[in-house]
Formats: structure tokens, sequence, C-alpha cells
């Protein structure tokens, strides 16, 4: 069975240490749901919410998500992104907003919890932005898709 990298030997939670593995380009890709009323939806694509541009709003949220996720995450290393890319698109049939988001770096660990978090800040602020109309969205299926680089290679979900 793996061995849990965020505790030492006497269960003390730690940030595991990097420092000398080789840098590498390292991409993850995560993805999300936010499942909605399909006037909700149709209050989006027609934006009028309140609020504002939802999709714009969401995805600038997720890109900023993604640079705080060491303030969110305790025990992940702050993080020199080079790029990162949060999309949302809207599917009327499934009244669905489905989120992805890339981030990628050339470094010592990986960027799967920064692009997972950027779907979820994404996802966050659609409900924050809409919840006036619609309390019973539901986020859903928050998962990490593809990762590459690194010791353990490439990781694809789909």
């Amino acid at each position: 069975m793996p061995k849990l990298s965020h505790f030492d030997k006497q269960g003390n939670a730690v940030m595991v240490e990097v420092g000398g593995k080789p840098a590498t380009r390292r991409v993850a890709v995560a993805k999300g749901s936010v499942l909605m009323a399909a006037e909700t939806m149709a209050l989006i694509q027609a934006n009028g919410v309140g609020k504002g541009d939802v999709l714009a709003v969401a995805q600038l949220a997720g890109i900023m998500g993604a640079k705080r996720t060491p303030d969110l995450i305790p025990l992940c290393h702050p993080l020199a992104l080079s790029s990162v890319q949060v999309e949302l698109v809207c599917d009327p049939a499934r009244r669905a907003i489905d989120i992805t988001a890339t981030c990628k770096l050339s470094g010592q660990t990986g960027v799967e919890m920064e692009a997972l978090t950027a779907v979820t800040v994404a996802a966050l602020t659609v409900y924050d932005m809409c919840k006036a109309v619609d309390r019973g969205m539901r986020l859903t299926d928050i998962r990490l898709v593809h990762k590459s680089g690194g010791k353990s290679g490439v990781f694809d979900a789909e």
C-alpha cells in the first residue's frame, strides 16, 4: 500500500520536501459541473443575472483560486504557475455549466491541487452569483482528469 506523503513517522502533518527533485514541465487538468434549473441556465446565457456576467466572473475567480491554493490548502507549496486557463461552457440540455481548468508550470511538484481549486472556486462563484434565483444548484463531479510531469508520469482519467 502506498504511503501517505504528508505525515512524518510520528503522524505529524508535514509539507513534503521537494528541494532535491528535478524541475520538470508539469500540467494538470481538472473538471467539474454546476447543475441548475433551466430558468437559471437561461438567465446566465442571456447575461440576465443582476450581479453581472456569471461566466466571466467565474472564470476570473477560478484563475485567482489557482493562484491562492497554498493559502487555502495548508500543506500545498507556493508555486510559480506559468499558465492557468479556466473554461466554462453552458450545456442547456443537461442544465449544467461544465468547468475545465488547466494549470502549468516547470517545477519540483505538481499542479493538481491548483487545477482542482480553480474548478471549485469557479463553481462556487457560479453558485454565489445565482443563489438568489436558484438555491438548489449542485456542484458535482469535481475531479482530476489529467496530470503529467514528475516521477509518477502521466495520469489520464478519461
